[in-house]
């Protein structure tokens, strides 16, 4: 979905009603875990920034809702929790919003809040 919304509420009012509680969700997980980073939009997506870079953005794209984990390291270091998913060097993707596991989100979200490492 290509959207021009300029806020995070204009942006999750246009994705399609079966996406709605899992985007709500991933947004309430990372406001709750994402201590000190700034929510904005940012690339047409919901993001969320440290130091005014964006480490964790998602989306509603045409086939999927995707995670973005922009800490390359946050991923590589949990590849046997990605093993199954759907997923490239830096997000994952989901085609069914109900089979999202969100321990996994909550745990990635966790390790890019200890990282010190920068986004790529």
């Amino acid at each position: 979905m290509k959207s021009e919304a300029k806020t995070i509420s204009e942006y999750l009012k246009e994705v399609p009603p079966k996406r709605l509680s899992a985007l709500n969700k991933i947004r309430s997980l990372c406001l709750g875990i994402l201590s000190g980073y700034v929510e904005s939009m940012a690339y047409k997506m919901p993001s969320y920034k440290l130091n005014n870079k964006v480490d964790v953005a998602f989306a509603s794209q045409k086939q999927h809702i995707c995670i973005y984990f922009l800490i390359h390291k946050v991923m590589l270091n949990n590849q046997d929790l990605l093993k199954g998913l759907n997923h490239g060097k830096g997000c994952i993707r989901y085609s069914n919003p109900n089979k999202i596991d969100f321990t996994i989100i909550e745990k990635l979200l966790k390790e890019t809040v200890s990282s010190n490492d920068n986004p790529c």
